[in-house]
């Protein structure tokens, strides 16, 4: 499968698990466009068109070779859950795999946290519809030691799995910055959007899980922060926490 019928199929199940977190999400039917990424037909008739992007953090930290060689470590493991699953399993899963970052995994380790992970996997999805949505999270109380949480999220649409270390594009020094500049690029694209002459556009942010290097409360910070744009509204999805933040 192409990276562009990837993401567009990455696309489709964030804007499905948006629409099951966010109660006001309006009633009508889906449909997956371009510029922007969705339009929705609300049953007034009117057009609401909604832009995905993921947060980036510019201002990530830089990463230490001895965080490189853990990065790698993790993913390895990661592609090595996958396979396992698959090897039982044709069911398409977006999982995002969250490590400790205090309890760090041995090497001699490394099957163990493997086997253990995949079998709560497929414990969990082993009864759900396939023919539907659904999330499922793994918490730390039931995971091996090294694993903090593990996301698991199914759309019917989706013809190929995506797993993935949280956060892998890096962790932010400035996560309110972040947000500013998703919200200034895709303003700049506002103009193209329009051309379509729909009623209503929104901007959804989806971020793995939010977090920053610093030690400071983040949702707060971010809920209290004054953000601005020309889309009518502005969301922050934490797609870990299943956690929606209206920033406009």
């Amino acid at each position: 499968m192409a990276v562009k019928e990837v993401k567009k199929q990455l696309e489709v199940l964030f804007i499905n698990y948006f629409r099951e977190c966010y109660n006001e999400f309006p009633g009508g039917k889906i449909i997956p466009s371009e510029s922007p990424d969705f339009v929705v037909k609300i049953k007034n008739k009117h057009l609401l068109g909604i832009e995905l992007t993921r947060l980036n953090p510019a201002n990530a930290a830089p990463v230490s070779f001895s965080q490189q060689n853990d990065i790698e470590f993790q993913e390895n493991l990661i592609d090595g859950a996958k396979e396992l699953f698959e090897t039982k399993s044709n069911l398409k899963l977006f999982v995002k795999f969250l490590f400790s970052r205090k309890n760090k995994i041995a090497p001699e380790q490394e099957m163990l946290v493997l086997v253990r992970v995949v079998s709560l996997i497929r414990e969990r999805v082993k009864n759900k519809n396939k023919r539907s949505f659904f999330k499922i999270v793994l918490s730390e109380n039931i995971l091996p030691e090294g694993v903090k949480e593990v996301l698991i999220v199914h759309h019917p649409g989706m013809g190929k799995s995506v797993w993935e270390r949280s956060n892998n594009l890096g962790i932010s020094n400035d996560v309110v910055d972040d947000i500013k500049q998703s919200i200034c690029k895709k303003d700049e694209k506002l103009r193209l959007y329009q051309k379509q002459h729909l009623n209503f556009y929104w901007l959804l942010i989806t971020t793995d899980r939010l977090r920053g290097v610093k030690n400071v409360n983040l949702a707060s910070k971010v809920k209290n922060h004054n953000f601005h744009s020309r889309f009518q509204q502005v969301f922050l999805f934490d797609l870990v926490k299943a956690k929606v933040y209206e920033l406009v």
